[in-house]
Parts: C-alpha cells; sequence; structure tokens
C-alpha cells in the first residue's frame, strides 16, 4: 500500500468513527446539544415527576403529588439570579393573563421551584414573586424542604445546575410542562410562554 493511500484510509476511518460518534452523541442527528436531547427524549417517553415535599412563598408545606390532577408548568430558578430567572419570573406573570381563566379554576398552576434551598426562605421566595409582579392567582414560588427532594426533582427533570464561582449557578433556564397526572411531557424555552400556554389551553380543551 502506497503512503498516499494508506492516508486516504487513515482519514476514511477517522471519519467513519466521528460519524459513529456523532449519530450516538447526537440521538440519531436528531438532537445536537445535551438541552435539545433532553427535550427529545422527554417529548418521546414522557418522565415521572416524583411527589417530594415543598415549602412555598407563603410558609406552608404541601407535596408536589398534591397538584397532581392539573397542569402544571414549573421553572426552576435562585432569587439572586441576575439574568434568566428574572426573564422567567417574567414570563409566568404574562401567563397569569393568558391562562387566567385555567388558574383560577385550578386546571392549571404556575410553580417556580427554587434550588438555591439555604438562602431562599419563604420571604426570598414572596419577594421574588412581588419583583415579577405577580398577581397572586395560579402562581406558587416554593423550595424543596431538603437536599434530598431537590436531588430527585433534579434528576427527574434532567438539569444542570453548577455553581458558577461567583455565588450563583448555571442552570436550565426552561419552561417545562407536567401533565395532571405527574409526567413531564414537554419543554420549552424560557421565553416562549405563548407556546407553553398554548400547549395548556389545546389539552384543556380536548
Amino acid at each position: 500500500m502506497t503512503p498516499l493511500l494508506r492516508t486516504l484510509c487513515a482519514s476514511a476511518a477517522i471519519a467513519l468513527a466521528g460519524s459513529a460518534a456523532l449519530l450516538a452523541g447526537t440521538d440519531g442527528l436528531r438532537a445536537f446539544t445535551t438541552e435539545a436531547a433532553r427535550r427529545l427524549a422527554v417529548r418521546e417517553r414522557p418522565v415521572q415527576i416524583p411527589a417530594v415535599a415543598l415549602e412555598t412563598d407563603s410558609g406552608a408545606r404541601i407535596d408536589l403529588g398534591a397538584l397532581r390532577g392539573r397542569w402544571l408548568l414549573v421553572t426552576f430558578i435562585y432569587t439572586r439570579c441576575p439574568s434568566y430567572c428574572r426573564a422567567l419570573g417574567a414570563q409566568f406573570a404574562q401567563l397569569q393573563d393568558r391562562l387566567a381563566v385555567p388558574l383560577a379554576q385550578r386546571e392549571a398552576t404556575l410553580l417556580s421551584i427554587s434550588f438555591d434551598v439555604e438562602h431562599d426562605t419563604p420571604a426570598e421566595l414572596a419577594a421574588y414573586l412581588q419583583r415579577s409582579r405577580s398577581r397572586g392567582a395560579g402562581w406558587i414560588a416554593a423550595r424543596t424542604v431538603d437536599q434530598q427532594g431537590l436531588d430527585r426533582l433534579e434528576r427527574a427533570f434532567g438539569l444542570t445546575v453548577i455553581p458558577d464561582g461567583a455565588g450563583g449557578w448555571v442552570h436550565n433556564d426552561a419552561i417545562h410542562l407536567v401533565d395532571p397526572g405527574g409526567r413531564l411531557v414537554a419543554i420549552f424555552d424560557a421565553d416562549d410562554g405563548e407556546r407553553a400556554a398554548q400547549a395548556v389551553l389545546a389539552e384543556l380543551q380536548q
């Protein structure tokens, strides 16, 4: 075999290996990022969300399982976040108007869950709602009562939460749709509250 032929064969082998890795890593080229893969997996295989205990912005304790029977739009936030979490709060304030009727009838609920369990007390959660211009109806801010509950939610929702080295976190910013059976069935962009609202309204009209 000539040097040129050997080089061509080696290049072809590398290209084939790279293609195989790309196919495996992108779920058959359907997902090019980890976040896209997470959303695709949820659409195809809905995930049962654990019924963990939560402490709300009012100081009340509820079980996440108690919210079954209604559609949930869920975000994950921390109240000191200077960017993404503020945007998510603004989206939920708009959704309070867009989904006013199903929220009032308890057919749907907006739920912001903090992963800053130590800092985000009920008072901090209530302040977050106030800063986000919450109308009060149908929107709950809460934290898990222990780290174990938070770990279970992070696994179920497929969240990535990484310390940023400056006292905050890098994390998924998205709106998660949970059906009345407690299954995560869809994930929307953080700035696409309208699509999330349309999904809820379409389901309620069936």
